[in-house]
Parts: structure tokens; sequence; C-alpha cells
């Protein structure tokens, strides 16, 4: 009896492991590191936070099979965000960032990018029209730098029009709020 109670706590320990890792690796919204990276009603925090990084040459595939190079969208504000299908975080922010793209309909000035971490296109293209969101899916064709995705998703990052990184913003957040959208507005009426 014994022995069995003790494989059962043994099981349950993994159990609590694996749980823990799985939600550091999925981006914990509420980890103070979250917190400070980009908080939700702060303007001037959202556009300024982070390190400012020349474009390294990074390359995407979109959902047609076409190659997008970030140097090739100077001119542009980019906004990219890392995530899968899996990860309960990117789910839940999903809506926000379908409703923050479709606010900025029209625009030639910004470019929406999903980057689906797990490569997979056709999971990430199905469950964008399941859920009928109007977001583009693309995978990585070139390694990306540890400065835009370090270790967990969802992780969101924004190049300015000089393509410079202005925000790197880990774990799942509202991209609705006012303070993210009027920052984005900012950059995206700021000139070449």
């Amino acid at each position: 009896m014994k022995t069995t109670l003790k494989n059962i706590k043994g099981i349950y320990g993994v159990m609590l492991l694996c749980s823990v890792v799985f939600l550091i690796r999925c981006g914990n919204p509420m980890s103070e590191q979250t917190q400070q990276a980009v908080p939700e009603d702060s303007t001037a925090q959202f556009a300024s936070e982070n390190q400012v990084a020349e474009t390294p040459d990074v390359t995407f595939r979109d959902e047609n099979g076409k190659i997008v190079r970030l140097k090739d969208l100077r001119g542009k504000v980019v906004f990219i965000n890392f995530w899968a299908t899996w990860c309960g975080p990117c789910v839940a922010e999903m809506p926000s960032i379908d409703q923050l793209k479709a606010s900025f309909k029209g625009s030639e000035n910004i470019v929406f990018m999903l980057v689906d971490v797990d490569g997979d296109l056709k999971r990430s293209k199905s469950f964008m029209a399941k859920n009928k969101y109007n977001l583009p899916v693309f995978t990585a064709e070139s390694a990306i730098p540890s400065d835009y995705l370090g270790g967990a998703i969802p992780t969101t990052v924004v190049l300015d029009k000089k393509g410079e990184l202005v925000v790197r913003a880990e774990g799942g957040r509202d991209y609705m709020s006012p303070g993210i959208k009027k920052a984005l507005t900012d950059l995206v009426r700021m000139p070449n």
C-alpha cells in the first residue's frame, strides 16, 4: 500500500512540474516580467519600453508560400505575434488582435503577422478559419533573434517604420486596450 501511495505521489509531482513548465513556456500573463514589459494602460511605455535594435534579416513564409523579409517591410509598422494553437494565453488574446487589425483596416502603413511557432500553416489556417479571424498566418523561414522571441509564447514584437524594434511583450494581453491602440496609431502616423 505504501509503495502504491508513493508511486501516486510521484506521478502527481511529475504532473505538477509539467504543468508549471507548460505555464511558464506559454507565457504567464500575470508574471511581474510581463507586466513590466508592456503595461496595458501606458501609451508611452508601450512605444518605448524596450531597447531599439536594427532589423535583422529575418524571413517568414506566408500561408500562400510567399517569402516575406522584414527588411522589405521598412516604411510600415510591423506587428508580429508569436503563438501556437495549443497555447491557452495565445488563443485567449486572438480576438483582441483580430479586432486591433480590423481597426486599422484600409491602412497601408501597418502589417500584422501571426507567426505559428510550430510551423504548421495548415493547422493555424484552420484555426483562424474556424474562429472567423481575419489574421494572416506565417511560419519562420530563418532563425528568429532572441531579441524577438525568447522562450515564452505568446510574444509580440512591434517594429517601427524604420524597422527598429520598439516593443517586445511576453504573455497574453488585451490588444484593444486604449493605451496599446493609441501607441500603435501614433507609430502608424509617424513619418517614415
